[in-house]
């Protein structure tokens, strides 16, 4: 079980590094989708530190802070949801499949953490 976790969760720490680093550099997909689902350029930042302190909470998880890295998790999990679901109410369902796929990331890491601490 322990294999299975630390695989998502590396997978997961490396993809909101690299969503994060892409955020904080205003990458043009980035703005160009914030656009879209009408999130305002000013929220970017903060947005980003909250995957950058995702990562550093799984990455602390590992290292051998078990509390923080189940919160990192399910703080991953919440804002991912928030993700999907302002893809959808916005009606921006061509790239769902990005912030699904890290909503589904999140919520294995999550899965998987609680299954080999509890």
């Amino acid at each position: 079980m322990f294999s299975a976790y630390l695989t998502v969760a590396i997978v997961t720490i490396v993809v909101n590094t690299g969503i994060a680093a892409a955020d904080f550099a205003h990458a043009p997909f980035v703005l160009k989708n914030s656009a879209e689902v009408n999130v305002p350029r000013s929220w970017i930042p903060p947005l980003a530190s909250l995957k950058a302190a995702g990562a550093a909470g799984l990455l602390l998880g590992l290292l051998g802070v078990p509390f923080v890295g189940t919160a990192a998790a399910a703080g991953l999990v919440l804002f991912y949801l928030g993700a999907v679901l302002t893809h959808v109410r916005a009606r921006v369902l061509y790239n769902i499949a990005f912030p699904a796929g890290f909503l589904a990331l999140a919520v294995a890491t999550f899965v998987l953490d609680l299954a080999q601490t509890g």
